[in-house]
């Protein structure tokens, strides 16, 4: 029989895609050494928290710890992307990730002296988030550099398993290693996993901005958002979710009025989503068959929402942990498709700025959410603060479909901004 041969059809995955770990070298050093190093800075961020506590007594003081990080983190993140569409990516990078290995030298060397002052442990918190702003715009643009656009979905996918691993190791290593050794043991062995990704990133070729010309302004950034409906429904829809329907704030009470708990019980709550988002990560070989990126945007967010809804309708505690994974998993999915989607429509010279508006809302809405779903729940109860924001989110995200009916319809072939 003759004729022309179909073409192969795409090999069915149940595990994550590890294509982009096989076929290009320095995605595969960038990926090992932002795992290792990750799982450094998580431990680090544990370690800071305690001090702090042991330091002051005072939660309010350990508080601030997140203050301090989040205020230069969005303040720099538009910033921060402007800079990576100016530079060379590679030096950007190399620089921000020297001087976050410098910082938590500088800590371990701190606590070895006995010097122990709140002030410098803010001022540490502080700059690490400069220089985080910095780093993850230039670190992300790189990615559609090392890899053809198919297997960016596999990319971010193994991206999410990075951080949701180091997010659930991380802690539990800092909180056993200050322990059995001190601050300073956890300070150094975070500086020291800084070396694998200082050198996958000193391995890297040039990284020079595509188009770019003389200075790259974040307004000019702002403007090319503003003219790009799918990438800013990209943004919507993550807020939606995060802003309306983000129930940790109210973890705590929900463990002792509805489940009698303690604090193991907290841990408990906190750990579902991480777990689901990790199991998410894990079991994303099918992600990469899938062209209708805004669709799966849609029903992943529109997922989470359902999932935090019964989660509030629910008194039983297994079950609730059951649907704050599925929604862990569910915002897993979403991180993909978004991350994609981002990359693949956006031009080169302009995906440093939109990764760092990328940041700042990542960063921000989580924050924004805790203080809704605070005061929501004061003002009426945790039950209809988590259950009000999941159906709220869900009703918004349709709205915002049906304003832009063409997000729907992004296919990942033919992507369009």
């Amino acid at each position: 029989m003759t004729g022309t041969a179909s073409p192969p059809r795409p090999k069915r995955r149940i595990f994550a895609d590890l294509t982009p770990l096989r076929t290009s070298a320095d995605y595969r050093r960038l990926w090992v050494g932002g795992t290792i190093s990750w799982m450094g800075q998580a431990m680090t961020a544990l370690a800071i928290s305690l001090q702090v506590y042991e330091i002051t007594g005072s939660s309010f003081s350990v508080g601030l710890v997140g203050l301090f990080s989040l205020v230069p983190l969005v303040a720099f993140g538009l910033y921060g992307g402007a800079i990576a569409d100016t530079v060379d990516r590679r030096k950007l990078g190399l620089y921000s990730q020297t001087g976050l290995t410098v910082l938590s030298a500088g800590l371990a060397a701190a606590a070895l002296l006995g010097y122990h002052r709140v002030w410098l442990l803010y001022t540490v918190v502080a700059l690490q988030a400069v220089c985080g702003a910095l780093n993850g715009p230039a670190r992300s643009a790189m990615i559609p550099k090392l890899l053809p656009p198919e297997q960016l979905p596999a990319a971010n996918a193994l991206g999410s398993v990075t951080m949701t691993s180091g997010t659930m190791l991380g802690p539990v290593l800092g909180g056993l290693i200050v322990g059995w050794w001190g601050y300073q043991a956890a300070y150094l062995i975070d500086a020291v996993t800084f070396i694998a990704a200082l050198y996958a990133m000193w391995r890297l070729p040039a990284m020079l901005p595509e188009g770019r010309e003389g200075r790259a302004s974040v307004m000019d950034g702002l403007r090319f958002l503003g003219t790009r409906p799918n990438i800013r429904m990209t943004f919507f829809s993550d807020m939606a979710a995060m802003v309306l329907a983000h129930p940790r704030a109210l973890f705590p009470a929900i463990a002792v009025l509805w489940y009698g708990g303690d604090a193991k019980t907290v841990g408990l709550l906190v750990a579902a989503p991480a777990v689901g988002a990790l199991l998410g990560g894990l079991f994303s070989g099918w992600q990469g068959r899938i062209r209708r990126h805004g669709l799966a945007i849609l029903l992943s967010v529109g997922a989470w929402g359902v999932a935090i809804a019964v989660f509030g309708l629910t008194r039983n505690l297994w079950l609730g942990l059951v649907f704050l994974a599925l929604a862990g998993c569910a915002d897993t999915i979403s991180m993909v498709f978004r991350s994609t989607m981002l990359q693949a429509a956006t031009p080169d010279a302009m995906r440093g700025r939109l990764q760092g508006v990328f940041i700042v809302v990542v960063a921000g809405g989580p924050r924004l959410g805790d203080f809704l779903a605070g005061s929501v729940a004061d003002l009426v109860s945790p039950g209809a603060a988590v259950t009000g924001g999941g159906v709220a989110c869900v009703l918004v995200l349709a709205l915002l479909a049906l304003r832009w009916r063409g997000f729907a319809r992004y296919d990942a072939r033919s992507p369009q901004a």
